[in-house]
């Protein structure tokens, strides 16, 4: 991190595909609305949001009634760029229902590598934030295939991108939802005596070895990458928080600085 500090009422939220969509792959108009709901009251206390939403692909897949994620390259370009136009649409209305305004904003990893571009991103953030607006950001997908087709991706299911943005914006914390409530000792879908780990200091090897494979079936980012992300953001002093997408009330405990999910602790 550089010698500016941190914006201590600043919060960078990611919200997965398996929040935003049901067990059948349909969009889950529930979580939009508790999303939208809690986020404008939190905003309301007077902290700045920037929302990091996945599930571009998932929609657009239930949106062009295919019975299957699609397999192409193509396709899945076509699916994120018809579920991206559906999801801005959701968050509108739903985040309108609460007198919010919003911005989208669509990021590319080369964004992140071009000074020029970093600082002209940093400056649309602050105006957007100072004027009480929500940014919702997203992986340019129906652009940007290295991202959709990179076994190692440097943004993951943006789960890295939320770190990458949370490091941009100089955010305090990092609240990544998921479909589970933490990090467990072992995997709790394969575990019933799983005990999830409250507080993590160090991510080390150790800790690393407990994040298993690849995510929920209509997601790609599994516990790997969001331990990516939280070594990102923990490492420029960010704290990341990983808790239940389905929950996001527990966004009020955070801010308070509860014990929710699992919290990695940002060190400089």
């Amino acid at each position: 991190m550089n010698d500016l500090s941190l914006y201590q009422n600043r919060i960078v939220v990611k919200v997965g595909t398996s929040t935003l969509t049901n067990d059948i792959g349909q969009s889950d108009l529930r979580s939009f609305d508790r999303i939208a709901c809690v986020l404008s009251d939190i905003q309301n206390m007077g902290h700045e949001i920037i929302l990091v939403s996945s599930g571009a692909i998932a929609v657009g897949t239930n949106k062009l009634q295919m019975k299957t994620r699609p397999a192409s390259m193509r396709l899945k370009q076509a699916a994120a760029a018809v579920g991206q136009c559906r999801i801005m649409n959701l968050y509108d209305k739903f985040f309108n229902d609460y007198d919010k305004t919003i911005a989208q904003i669509l990021l590319n990893a080369e964004d992140m590598e071009n000074e020029e571009k970093k600082e002209n991103l940093t400056n649309t953030f602050d105006a957007l934030l100072e004027m009480d607006i929500i940014p919702v950001v997203n992986e340019n997908d129906s652009v940007s295939y290295t991202e959709i087709k990179s076994e190692d991706r440097l943004f993951g299911d943006n789960d890295m991108l939320s770190a990458v943005v949370a490091i941009l914006c100089r955010a305090q914390k990092l609240v990544i939802l998921s479909d589970i409530d933490g990090f467990y000792d072992r995997d709790p879908r394969l575990h019933p005596n799983a005990k999830r780990i409250e507080r993590i200091n160090v991510i080390g090897e150790e800790v690393q070895s407990l994040a298993g494979g690849a995510g929920s079936r209509r997601g790609t980012g599994g516990m790997k990458t969001k331990l990516q992300a939280a070594k990102l953001a923990a490492a420029q002093g960010i704290d990341t928080i990983i808790t239940n997408g389905k929950h996001p009330s527990a966004l009020y405990e955070i801010i308070k600085g509860g014990s929710v999910g699992t919290l990695f602790a940002g060190k400089l």
